[in-house]
């Protein structure tokens, strides 16, 4: 079976090394760069998501904190264990038994795949710990575990594999529309396959509505921002946000701190860009938590999250993915970085499932 996969990006890449395992004859159509856009600007983590228990997607939280284990046990030198502090104050809106629940469900489901259990450090321990952390109404903090990776590198080292797999990759390559029988309009010619999957992340509901192909599922597209501040970062923290009921991410990055991220609404025609008050933001909430630090800012990035549109609030959205069929074109809405590689095994399922 010849099968065209549309997009470089982490589930792409997954998809097509998915489809060659299984046999197939795979070309993979990236318009720009491997990782060049969404999946390079992700908060480097290979986690469950802790906060969307808090929205009942338990049975994703639970898919993503197994998959967190098998990046980790395919590339440990990209993928690593991270202990990540979360302080409780008497201010915060979450109470501590909440995060507490909470960090004993995320343990909970990750069963076997545990990088350790949550616990509960006392305010002298993490004065202790983490003295420049801000003092004033601290009732302690719970330590857990996720995953820190290299998301650009983890994304061409699966893709080595996938080319490996005999996959051809061709980049700089633009698929300017698809057809339900498996045709594929690229460089001025169309070319026939026998599927297509259209993997294109922000970019799969505009390649559709430009092919003529009605879709099922919509797509919330969200920027996204993070700083990366010049200083060292000693330990990785989640902070509850004290302006709203966000959380975000302080972690250690290639000797720098990064913070984030943001969630804006974007439009695929808008610069994806960190905006001044995503900058104010991000730079308010790390210093409302560590008073003491400078915070020179010497880089921002920013990328789109294809949602799947579930909710008026970005932040309350689904970051499961579906996967819909329309003839012989398979296309992958939303998803999870820690989740590629579930989506590309569904993906490759049902490519090659008779009808």
């Amino acid at each position: 079976m010849k099968v065209a996969v549309v997009g470089g990006g982490i589930n792409g890449v997954m998809s097509a090394w998915a489809l060659a395992l299984k046999g197939c004859s795979v070309d993979l159509f990236e318009r720009g760069q491997l990782m060049g856009a969404t999946s390079s600007a992700s908060t480097k983590l290979l986690h469950g998501g802790l906060r969307y228990l808090e929205q009942g997607h338990i049975k994703l939280v639970r898919e993503a904190l197994h998959e967190r284990r098998w990046w980790m046990m395919r590339a440990p030198h990209l993928a690593k264990p991270l202990q990540i502090w979360l302080p409780v104050y008497k201010e915060s809106r979450r109470p501590g038994w909440m995060v507490w629940c909470g960090l004993k469900l995320y343990d909970r489901l990750a069963g076997q795949a545990s990088l350790g259990k949550s616990r509960w450090c006392s305010r002298d321990e993490v004065e202790r710990s983490c003295g420049y952390l801000r003092p004033e109404g601290l009732h302690g903090a719970y330590t857990f575990y996720d995953g820190y990776m290299d998301d650009h590198a983890l994304g061409l080292w699966a893709a080595e594999k996938a080319e490996v797999a005999g996959v051809r990759i061709h980049v700089d390559t633009r698929v300017k529309a698809i057809s339900p029988d498996a045709t594929v309009q690229v460089d001025g010619q169309r070319c026939s396959f026998d599927r297509v999957v259209n993997a294109a992340g922000p970019w799969a509901r505009e390649l559709l509505d430009a092919s003529g192909i009605a879709a099922r599922h919509e797509l919330d597209l969200v920027r996204g921002s993070h700083l990366l501040l010049d200083r060292p970062c000693e330990k990785a923290f989640l902070l509850q946000s004290p302006t709203d009921a966000r959380v975000c991410f302080v972690l250690p990055h290639q000797d720098k701190t990064l913070v984030g991220t943001t969630e804006v609404r974007q439009s695929l025609a808008s610069p994806i860009c960190c905006s001044p008050a995503e900058t104010s933001y991000l730079l308010d909430l790390y210093h409302y938590y560590f008073p003491s630090h400078d915070a020179k800012i010497c880089g921002t990035f920013s990328g789109i999250r294809p949602l799947i549109r579930s909710h008026t609030n970005p932040n309350k959205a689904t970051r499961d993915y579906a996967i819909e069929t329309t003839a012989k074109v398979v296309t992958v809405y939303g998803g999870k970085w820690t989740t590629a590689r579930a989506v590309g095994l569904r993906v490759a399922e049902t490519a090659v499932s008779p009808g």
